[in-house]
């Protein structure tokens, strides 16, 4: 099962709140198995599957990194470079929120394309090759373009942090799968993804990089 995880959601129950793992077991009334996760901030597509084996299928897929994950990000801040492999270790600061290091021991890595959309508003179109905690937006930050609506790292504050996956492509049971799921929250992604909610522009955008 894929689904739309909405933003604002924590992936397990905490501090009071059913998270969506919860929340989707009730609507559902079946055992789904999760087999990765989206932070909190973030929406988009988000895989769980029905029993065990297909849980170890799913999970060998990701180890192997035969899922290609294309994420949609908006920020008001100029990036360093447009384009490119952003790559480096992530360290955890005494905060609790993750630095990139100059090191390449274990190094994440990001390759990003971006556009402007507006005065002032820039869209990243964002492949992780690797799948660390708070990656894309450890990422970001250090090109100097912070996710808006992300303060934990920086970004001006919004009506959502403006993350968002995108995009799914792999092969399940011989049958190859692109799956594609436009925002349908946060004022500046409807406006970028038009009032149906879709754009080919981006999807154009994404299929180019």
């Amino acid at each position: 099962m894929v689904i739309n995880k909405p933003a604002g959601i924590s992936f397990h129950d905490g501090s009071g709140q059913k998270g969506l793992v919860s929340i989707l077991r009730k609507q559902y009334q079946i055992d789904l198995w999760p087999v990765h996760r989206l932070d909190k901030i973030t929406s988009g597509l988000i895989i769980f599957a029905k029993n065990k084996i297909a849980t170890t299928q799913m999970g060998l897929l990701f180890e192997q990194k035969q899922i290609a994950k294309t994420y949609l990000a908006l920020s008001d801040k100029k990036p360093k470079k447009k384009q490119g492999l952003i790559k480096g270790d992530m360290q955890k600061s005494r905060s609790g929120s993750w630095i990139l290091t100059r090191t390449f021991d274990n190094p994440a890595q990001t390759r990003f394309y971006s556009k402007s959309i507006s005065s002032g508003i820039r869209l990243f179109v964002v492949r992780p090759k690797t799948g660390k905690t708070h990656q894309i937006r450890v990422a970001l930050k250090s090109l100097g373009s912070p996710i808006l609506g992300d303060t934990r790292y920086s970004g001006t504050k919004s009506d959502r942090a403006y993350l968002h996956a995108f995009q799914l492509e792999f092969e399940w049971k011989k049958q190859s799968l692109k799956i594609e799921c436009f925002p349908t929250s946060g004022e500046l992604f409807l406006n970028a993804c038009g009032s149906d909610l879709s754009n080919p522009d981006i999807s154009d955008l994404v299929q180019k990089f």
